[in-house]
């Protein structure tokens, strides 16, 4: 569908969002409406609407069709306003206190009305800031073993699987995922984006043979494992939180692919904090508490989601395959690995691909910055050729451990 607008598309302002909210009389006065864009996003406008008199607040996020970061050189697919409204209604069928809740889409504008999380803030920046959150791992291991259980050949009759597949099928940005997680990063292409005294060790890593070996195969995987409906772009900036609750967000790159692409991801951006925490926390002890308890997280999210996942497949797998011997204890082997070659991937991609993180970007020490992304080349290296041999979730913790202490 390209990224041309649909008919009747218009761009949203803060005086024309009153026309999409009005309909749902969730306020009672909309003329006396406060709103402001508060997105600082590249594909999106988002607008927070709020009426002073009770308190009341939504959020409104409408799909750009190019993308506002680059302009309308880089068109994009509207679709995707649809996928991540349904992404996230299909999760609240399963954990519906673990997304914002959905008021209303409207198809035409590609817009979507949701709750307002003002009192959450994005767990990137909380780890950032040295922040503990209790029940994070608890949640998003919830939250991945409910929704990819239930939209995978494990739960769904194969027509309702292959339904699914077809109704987010989303090629636009897989591509973008295909380009700029598993290729771009790995070659000499001009969308990477590192610092020139980085070249030394960019420049091994392109001409590592086996790296890009494997690799391959975990695109190749990527591009046709149509295993269960992924959120895409786990990472920290899609999620909020305070200490007790957590909210996926923005699961805009929805498809149908491998069920440890999610997992990786998350475990990839945790491991790219800790290594930011030999700026971000100069107390050694204070330090060695925070990265010991992102590793934590790392094995109870791990821990607790494969917990979940064997009491689904145990009483509502529909597979008879699923009760033969053996069968479980292979899934879950293969599933550790594909998860630490992901987080490999994508800890290579957010140090010299075209989307960073914050975590190491906002160091201001150039030479502690250096050092650290170098870190992050090694791990992500590591992770990939390796990822047969780390057999359990204790073996990664250990590799992002070695490497960063090395």
């Amino acid at each position: 569908m390209g990224g041309h607008a649909n008919a009747g598309y218009h761009p949203l302002t803060t005086e024309t969002v009153v026309q999409v909210v009005a309909p749902l009389n969730h306020f009672a006065d909309v003329n006396q409406l406060e709103i402001k864009e508060i997105g600082d996003g590249n594909l999106n406008y988002v607008f927070h609407v709020v009426e002073p008199a009770t308190g009341k607040s939504l959020i409104v996020k409408q799909a750009l069709p190019y993308a506002k970061v680059v302009g309308e050189s880089w068109p994009l697919t509207l679709d995707r306003a649809r996928i991540e409204s349904e992404a996230l209604r299909r999760a609240a069928e399963y954990v519906p206190a673990l997304v914002p809740k959905v008021h209303h889409t409207d198809e035409r504008l590609a817009c979507t009305v949701m709750e307002d999380l003002s009192d959450h803030v994005i767990l990137r920046k909380g780890l950032i800031q040295g922040q503990v959150y209790p029940k994070l791992a608890e949640h998003i291991a919830t939250f991945l073993a409910q929704t990819l259980f239930h939209t995978s050949d494990f739960f769904l009759s194969p027509l309702d699987k292959k339904e699914q597949v077809r109704a987010f099928i989303n090629p636009e940005l897989c591509k973008i995922t295909e380009d700029l997680v598993f290729t771009d990063p790995f070659f000499n292409h001009e969308t990477n984006d590192f610092p020139k005294a980085l070249q030394s060790s960019v420049e091994l890593l392109w001409n590592d043979l086996e790296l890009k070996r494997e690799t391959a195969k975990l695109k190749h995987a990527f591009l046709t494992r149509a295993e269960a409906l992924v959120h895409g772009d786990l990472h920290t900036g899609s999620i909020f939180v305070t200490t007790d609750s957590t909210k996926v967000i923005d699961p805009e790159f929805a498809y149908y692919g491998p069920i440890a692409f999610d997992i990786g991801q998350f475990f990839a951006n945790l491991a790219l904090n800790y290594l930011s925490h030999f700026h971000h926390s100069p107390d050694p002890q204070q330090r060695r508490t925070f990265q010991e308890y992102l590793l934590e997280v790392i094995e109870e999210t791990w821990t607790r989601f494969k917990e979940q996942f064997t009491h689904l497949w145990q009483t509502k797998g529909q597979d008879v395959y699923m009760r033969v011997a053996g069968v479980e204890d292979d899934f879950f082997e293969r599933l550790l690995e594909d998860t630490i070659g992901f987080a490999g991937c994508e800890v290579i991609r957010r140090t010299i691909g075209l989307a960073h993180v914050a975590d190491l970007d906002s160091i201001s020490d150039e030479e502690t910055q250096l050092r650290l992304k170098d870190k992050a080349l090694t791990l992500g290296s590591v992770l990939i050729k390796q990822r047969r041999q780390l057999t359990r979730i204790t073996h990664l913790s250990e590799s992002i451990r070695g490497v960063a202490h090395a």
